[in-house]
């Protein structure tokens, strides 16, 4: 290669390596913009996630390894009818012309929450209506026999008391608290899993389903998307400080299991019921003293109203809170302390959660006016008394003597089951004309065989609740007895 042609290749490659450099500073240039944008997208995000009621993280494992601990398996035996062993009488003797009934044990399951070192459970009412026999299994795997302390079918609630001490329990959180979005925990012992932890949001408050069959009920819950099935009810809903705040109840389903959407009932009615029956052995309730309806469009234009959302008031009870503090028929309730009250189940929950005697401030609208007004709640008889357990106990009381029946009398009725009234003593079954020695075969519908059979049922019941009995008379007729509690 000549001396020129080998100069004229060193500054080809010169000039490849200059451009090269410069090509890759100008690369570098136009490509630092995109850097700092994206630097700037992840500092948008993490302030996005400090936002308030918005948690920082999903990591969920401190609040949920707390909460297992707090969560327990409760087992039920319930006695549900009768049945009748052909091959009992055929090996063991006849003995009878009519078979024996043999009592059908129903063995049923679900979760509960600790809340107290000394034992004290909260579940659902469902979950232990009608138990001949309960028991607590803890998260150890340790279990015990579980005494009802007290029941409320007006919210679907229940305690249990333990006989064991130093146990982990779960804390209240304040349910009014929360926020649309906010995540919250699901901790139970859905098809007899123990210690299973779901996650969800919390999709709506307030929420009325009409589940719970009674004229009293107080249904406002927590409507979650954290996935809940057979055997969670009774259980926990926790937030992400491991706090509760609610009583896991409900699905909204169609299949039996989990679909998107469960319920519960929230920690501040939880709270109110558990003291009350804890202090008093029944749950106080409060009334405000009147009929009430949702505000919707159709009744924004029949009643000519300013608001376009609350509690409509369509009556006045005699003597209640509502008309000594001055409200009328056709106010709208708006607010209850400092709680904005846009449909009943809100105000029901706001109600709910106080005693009679408590004070609230109340603000309504009447035509285009807004009023706040000061109230003293009231019981039921219009006062502010506490009522006591002995009272109820006495008002549910039928004042009668119940016996079981023997296979000779079942033999002469051709019955199966059922109790003799030996005697109705002075009170409800006298008044309503039950003669002596009547045959009760079912009360309100279920079956009876015993004494506490018809114990436990009076016990589901509430002051004005109503009560059928079936049966015959001492010459066999077939009769029944309606009366009022």
């Amino acid at each position: 290669m000549s001396q020129r042609s080998f100069s004229s290749t060193l500054i080809v490659i010169l000039i490849s390596v200059i451009s090269g450099l410069f090509g890759a500073v100008l690369f570098s240039e136009f490509q630092e913009p995109k850097i700092e944008k994206s630097i700037e997208n992840t500092q948008s995000v993490k302030v996005i996630e400090r936002v308030k009621g918005i948690t920082s993280s999903t990591d969920f494992s401190i609040a949920a390894e707390e909460a297992v601990n707090s969560v327990v398996h409760v087992k039920t035996s319930v006695e549900q009818g009768y049945y009748y062993n052909p091959f009992r009488d055929f090996f063991f003797g006849f003995g009878e012309s009519q078979p024996k009934a043999t009592p059908r044990i129903v063995q049923s399951s679900g979760s509960g929450v600790i809340i107290s070192e000394d034992g004290y459970i909260v579940t659902n009412n469902h979950v232990v209506e009608n138990a001949k026999e309960v028991k607590v299994s803890l998260n150890d795997n340790r279990e015990y026999p579980a005494e009802i302390i007290g029941t409320d079918p007006t919210t679907d609630l229940a305690v249990l008391k333990i006989d064991v001490k130093n146990l982990p329990l779960l804390t209240f959180g304040n349910s009014d608290d929360l926020k649309l979005g906010e995540w919250v925990l699901a901790v139970g012992n859905p098809f007899n899993l123990t210690s299973t932890v779901t996650a969800g949001i919390i999709s709506a408050k307030g929420r009325n389903i009409n589940i719970i069959d009674d004229k009293s009920a107080i249904e406002a819950f927590i409507q979650t998307d954290a996935a809940v099935n057979p055997g969670n009810s009774g259980g926990a809903l926790i937030n992400t400080s491991g706090q509760l705040i609610g009583i896991n109840t409900a699905i909204s389903t169609r299949s039996g299991s989990y679909e998107g959407y469960s319920f519960a009932v929230p920690a501040n009615i939880v709270r109110k019921v558990v003291d009350d029956m804890l202090k008093y052995g029944t749950v106080q309730r409060a009334y405000l003293g009147v009929n009430i309806l949702d505000v919707n469009q159709d009744l924004v234009e029949k009643e000519s109203l300013s608001a376009s959302q609350g509690v409509y008031i369509t009556d006045i009870t005699p003597n209640g809170a509502a008309r000594e503090a001055g409200i009328k028929k056709g106010d709208v309730i708006v607010k209850v302390e400092d709680k904005t009250i846009t449909k009943s189940s809100e105000l029901l929950e706001a109600i709910g959660s106080r005693r009679p005697g408590d004070k609230i401030k109340v603000q309504i609208l009447r035509g285009e006016k807004k009023k706040s007004f000061n109230i003293t709640l009231r019981n039921r008889d219009g006062n502010t008394d506490m009522i006591k357990k002995e009272e109820i106990e006495s008002q549910l009381s039928l004042g009668a003597k119940f016996e079981a029946l023997s296979e000779e009398q079942k033999n002469k009725y051709g019955i199966q089951y059922g109790v003799i009234i030996s005697n109705v003593g002075n009170g409800k079954l006298k008044n309503a004309g039950v003669p002596k020695d009547f045959i009760l075969t079912r009360l309100n519908n279920k079956a009876v065989n015993s004494q506490d059979d018809v114990e436990n049922i009076i016990k589901t019941l509430s002051p004005g609740d109503g009560v059928l009995l079936q049966g015959y008379r001492s010459d066999g007729r077939p009769d029944y007895f309606a009366f009022g509690i």
